[in-house]
Order: C-alpha cells, then structure tokens, then sequence
C-alpha cells in the first residue's frame, strides 16, 4: 500500500483551505497583502514537478491553469507570479500569486518583503467562497 498524503504542518499553519481538485488541495496563504494561494498536489513524497508521472504532470497544469484563470478574474491583479520553489517547504507546492503595482513588494518577490497581514475572518471567508464558485469546488 503507497504511504497516505498529509498537508506540510507549515503549510497547514501558514493557510485557510478552500477545497480539493483532481489532484491538488486549493489553499490561501494567510497574508492579505496579496491575493496568494497555493495548489498542493495530493501525492506522498512529492517534492519536485519531476516526482509526479507525465499525466499526474498534465493535472497539475491544468489544474494550475484553472485556478490562475479564477484568481485573475477575482482579483483583476497586474501580473500573475506561479512558482513551484519549495525551498524552505520541499512538500510540492505552486504559488499563485495575484501582484498590483500598489503592493507592498512590488516589482520584488513577495518572500520577506513585508510581514504578514492577517485577513478579517469575514474577508477570508467571501474570497475562499468566491474561489470555489469560480473554480468549481463543491
């Protein structure tokens, strides 16, 4: 039997779940910032693109895809930035993250910038919520 996948604790401290697709976990980095979210492939002991198999690769794409589409059309950002870096988190994870001008980071990366911005309960709850309708997550 393979061995079960479980989120990273550090991504589980670091997140608010919106929900499950195909094959990644849909999770809002909790710092509101900037619009962040992160699609976690479902698969024990991934931790680079190369460790998922060529359709399990096509998922993720396509997943990624989705999701971007759904984070753009929310937030109507400057610039998208996908990643998949994994340096300080080697549990295989993509980083969407909706970028404005007007953001405290840019034109930078968005690591160490600036220190996390709680969301208001209320605030998480309506963009999780519009993230599931314009994803289609039930």
């Amino acid at each position: 039997m393979p061995p079960s996948w479980s989120l990273h604790p550090q991504l589980a401290e670091d997140t608010f779940e919106v929900g499950d697709l195909p094959l990644s976990r849909v999770l809002i980095i909790k710092d509101s910032n900037y619009p962040w979210l992160l699609l976690v492939p479902r698969r024990a002991g991934a931790s680079d693109l190369i460790d998922l198999d060529e359709k399990e690769q096509a998922q993720l794409t396509t997943e990624t895809h989705r999701v971007s589409r759904a984070l753009r059309e929310i937030t109507r950002p400057d610039k998208l930035n996908i990643a998949a870096l994994g340096n300080v988190v080697a549990q295989l994870h993509v980083h969407i993250i909706a970028r404005r001008m007007s953001d405290v980071a840019w034109p930078r990366p968005v690591w160490g910038v600036a220190p996390p911005r709680p969301y208001d309960p209320a605030e998480a709850a309506r963009f999780a919520q519009a993230l599931r309708e314009t994803i289609g997550i039930v």
